[in-house]
This record gives structure tokens, sequence and C-alpha cells, in this order.
């Protein structure tokens, strides 16, 4: 099967004077069904690999195979989340922590006192029009969590999701079953990129930069898998 950029989407960019090629890989649709995210890269995207090439994998992809997203229902929202959501800044392509459910994920993840202490100063940076601290303050654990948004693909436009358990481990075990292929675990959307996790070799900051446009698209697409390749 031929591999072909998403709708809207460049399929090659230009980095420090070489071109790169950032192919996605659809897939069925992943569910928690699916318990180990290695079998479904090996599956989808080993027929495409080239030894140079460097795979790169949805953080939420990986995170609904280890049972980490949620229906919004199934959530049990404290009022300390519902009252912090109401003060996190929401965009059009996300809601971040602005929502009790999502908010209620994070205080899970890192704790209260670092989300009150990370609210608090992020709230106080905002007055002299700094924004972005509560984040910065609360870590990767907190910006990694995803929340239900309308454009998603069903089901999981009622989902909400934490971030990937070890992901430098899971970029092994991925790595493992593609022959020692260098292997990312990115936090991609169309505002920026964080790298959770990677295997040994693997120049995250390059990745970041490859990357930077989101090729795997965040909505229908069902293409949570990608492969960085220079074209010669």
């Amino acid at each position: 099967m031929e591999l072909q950029a998403n709708k809207n989407k460049n399929l090659i960019i230009q980095l420090d004077g070489k071109s790169w090629a950032r192919y996605p890989v659809k897939t069925k649709l992943i569910t928690p069904e699916d318990k180990d995210i290695s079998v479904i890269v090996r599956q989808y995207a080993v027929e495409h690999i080239l030894p140079e090439d460097i795979v790169f994998v949805s953080e939420k992809a990986v995170a609904v195979t280890q049972g980490r997203s949620y229906h919004l229902d199934s959530v049990k929202v404290s009022k300390l989340a519902d009252f912090l959501s109401r003060f996190v800044t929401k965009t059009p392509i996300g809601i971040g922590l602005g929502s009790p459910q999502t908010m209620q994920l994070a205080i899970e993840e890192v704790g209260i006192l670092r989300i009150l202490f990370s609210a608090f100063f992020g709230f106080i940076f905002k007055i002299i029009g700094i924004r972005g601290v509560f984040y910065i303050l609360a870590g990767d654990k907190a910006r990694s969590i995803d929340g239900a948004v309308d454009y998603a693909i069903p089901p999981y436009n009622k989902y909400v999701s934490k971030g990937p358990k070890n992901p430098d481990k899971v970029a092994r075990e991925i790595s493992e079953k593609l022959n020692g292929i260098k292997v990312a675990i990115v936090d991609a959307n169309d505002i920026g990129v964080n790298i959770l996790g990677s295997t040994s070799g693997v120049d995250k900051k390059f990745v970041a930069r490859a990357i930077k446009d989101n090729p795997l698209g965040q909505t229908d697409e069902c293409t949570p898998i990608g492969i960085i390749r220079e074209v010669k």
C-alpha cells in the first residue's frame, strides 16, 4: 500500500538543507482490546520501513492500549477539579485541562499540591500577560492529557486520556518488534510537539522540528503511526 500525506498536510519538508518525508501510516481503529501497541505498529508499519527511518507513534494511541483512556461519564470529578478547570484558557484545537474531567486526570497524575502550586503561579503570571506557566510547572504528565473534542474520531470524541506510562520503555518495545529501528512516542497537535519517550540515538529536537506541523493530523485520519525518512 502506497503511503500518502494526510489531507491538508505536506508530505515533504526541508530541514537543514535536506528533504524529509513524513509518511502517515493508516491503521484500524485502536481500542483498549489492543493490549500491545508494538504489535499494532509492527502489523501496519513494518512493510514500509527502511533501516535509516525513524518511526513516531501518537501518545494517545499508546495510552488507549494501556487502558489510560476514559469515557467522560466514567471520570469522577472532584470539586477542586471543577473549580480549577474554569480558569484554564481553551483554544480552538483543544481544551487542554479546561474541562473538569481533564483537570481531574491531571490531579491524579501529578498530585493536588503540584496542581495548586502551578495554578497559583500560572494565575499570577497571566495577570502580567505571560501565559502557559501553569502547564510548564505542572509538567509533561499534565501537558500530555488529552480532552474530548468533537472533531476526534468516534468514540474518542467522548473520551479523555492520560499520557502513556513508561514511554521510553514502550519505544524500546516497539523498536524490538521493528528490528532495532529508532522510535519516538510523540504528543503532537496543531500548536506544538512534545517528545515523551524514545529509543537511544533519537534526536528529540530533530523529531519535534520534523513533525511540527502535525503530519498525522488530529481528527478522523486514523494514522497514529508515522515514518520520518530522508529523501535523497
